[in-house]
């Protein structure tokens, strides 16, 4: 059984031992993780109501024919302005969406694969190309459906989705080291493995809020440099915990 003390020793070692080449995986996984919170919507509402804005002044104060003129055609082009916009704004949301199935998880099942492999030697950047490798069409596949599964335990309430995330913790890495299992079989393995698991792994998860402040005092310099990597380090290694714990099961 493992223990808190001991997997955060054995991350920060790791990371250490392969220090720039692990800092930078981090930086790419945390690029991954952090996709979908543009700021596209927000400014594209805010074009919206400029333009609405700008249409009633004008035909509220404009007593000249010029200015009414004007009132009334941006009256008139405004639902044009609405729809270009909302266009623009859909139009890369199905961007990200593809981008993100089709090329950021299967680059997140690599680097996952990284700090797993870091685990035990010196792991090289290669290591972030593994899901695009043998089985990268089932990789996808099950990256969609966990995907899918969270957003909707998600819109349920909040605490079923996070436990859920609990749940699926390990398919990434599972995905990296088993590449042609397809369906849900990695989802079903990484859910088996994690009961009696996840709180602790929540618990493991909260000891790290110390170094999450120090890394906001930082302005994230820290994150980047130290808390990101020995983050992702101790979590490959309760992924190799775990999994070691079940070796010998039928998968």
């Amino acid at each position: 059984m493992w223990n808190r003390q001991e997997l955060k020793a054995n991350g920060k070692a790791a990371f250490r031992r392969n220090y720039w080449r692990s800092v930078l995986v981090a930086v790419i996984l945390a690029a991954i993780l952090g996709v979908g919170a543009g700021t596209a919507g927000s400014s594209a509402s805010q074009e919206i109501r400029q333009d609405t804005k700008q249409g009633t002044y004008s035909e509220a104060t404009g007593n000249e024919t010029l200015d009414q003129l004007i009132g009334a055609m941006e009256t008139a082009a405004a639902p044009a302005v609405r729809t270009a916009v909302f266009a623009a704004v859909l139009g890369g949301s199905l961007v990200t969406l593809v981008l993100t199935i089709l090329v950021l998880n299967p680059l997140q099942v690599g680097c996952r694969s990284f700090f797993a492999k870091n685990t035990a030697a010196h792991a090289e950047m290669d290591e972030l190309g593994r899901g695009f490798k043998r089985g990268w069409g089932s990789t996808v596949g099950t990256m969609l459906l966990m995907d899918l599964f969270l957003g909707l335990w998600f819109l349920l309430l909040i605490v079923p989705g996070i436990i859920k995330s609990y749940s699926y913790r390990l398919v990434p890495y599972l995905l990296a080291e088993h590449p042609d299992w397809k369906g849900t079989k990695a989802i079903t393995v990484s859910r088996q493995w994690m009961k009696g698991n996840k709180w602790k792994a929540f618990v493991l998860d909260l000891s790290f809020i110390g170094w999450e402040l120090l890394s906001a005092l930082t302005c994230g310099i820290l994150g980047i440099f130290y808390v990101n990597p020995y983050v992702q380090a101790t979590d490959a290694e309760l992924y190799r915990a775990i999994a070691a714990a079940h070796t010998g099961e039928t998968l």
